[in-house]
């Protein structure tokens, strides 16, 4: 059976990361869903890998579950763990180390919404269509992360409105209301991704994990007091990296640092 998640070094630091079953828009089959989690996995443990670009080959970034694939038994316990471990692909993407910019081509529907959200960075192609129809199926909007991820993003009376009817969201609208950072013509969007990426790469490795751990954080900090803490805390420890003395040398001899992630 040919593997449907394909993991590779595109460049230097950066990682692509590509779910590969375009002729059911990259729906999670159970092949699918365990490759993805094990190239999470290997991600997590991969220290030349600094960001990771998330896409979808083909017409779609990925259509949510694939109903007419089998999942396993019909019981209720059955259905629980299968809903499990579908929502735990969100906290894995959470915890990589790296960031993730998700380059959404066409439609991200359901989990594949849940994938989106939970990246760090979102660009759109002009064909991206952002929705979670669960409402309209009978069961609840909030599924595999989005009723937390969805309102922290674009606000909660925007996110109420959208799970509430079920809406699609198109990728202008999506740029709108700050659901994705910009919209770029779909033969132009995985270079857009891997532009970011560059950028992200150029910056000290130590300091790009404590600010996407920080990031992750704050959405939870009960206080602007415990915000800041932790922004102490990580501050001093990346003021005392190698990678930060070297920052602050390249910058005053005009010319590009070079990291050894120390």
């Amino acid at each position: 059976m040919d593997p449907v998640v394909h993991r590779r070094m595109v460049e230097p630091g950066i990682g692509l990361l590509e779910l590969d079953r375009p002729e059911r828009l990259n729906a999670i089959s159970p092949q699918l869903l365990g490759e993805l989690h094990a190239a999470l996995a290997e991600l997590a443990e991969d220290r030349e890998c600094r960001v990771v670009v998330l896409t979808g080959r083909g017409r779609g970034f990925c259509a949510g579950l694939d109903l007419q694939e089998s999942h396993g038994g019909d019981t209720v316990p059955d259905r629980m763990r299968l809903q499990k471990r579908i929502a735990s692909l969100v906290p894995a993407l959470r915890a990589l180390p790296q960031p993730v910019v998700a380059a959404v081509n066409g439609p991200a529907a359901g989990g594949g919404l849940a994938l989106a959200l939970a990246s760090d960075v979102r660009i759109a192609g002009e064909s991206a269509r952002f929705g979670n129809a669960f409402v309209r199926i009978g069961l609840s909007g909030g599924d595999v992360g989005v009723s937390w991820l969805l309102p922290r993003l674009i606000g909660a009376s925007r996110a109420f409105e959208l799970l509430l009817t079920g809406r699609v969201v198109d990728a202008r609208e999506a740029d709108r209301i700050g659901l994705v950072s910009r919209v770029v013509p779909d033969a132009d969007l995985r270079e857009s991704a891997l532009a970011v990426a560059r950028e992200i790469v150029a910056n000290s490795p130590f300091g790009v994990r404590m600010t996407k751990d920080v990031m992750w954080a704050q959405l939870e900090a009960g206080s602007l007091a415990a915000g800041i803490a932790l922004e102490n805390s990580t501050q001093i420890a990346a003021s005392e990296t190698a990678d930060q003395t070297e920052a602050a040398r390249a910058f005053l001899e005009r010319r590009p640092p070079e990291f050894t992630d120390s």
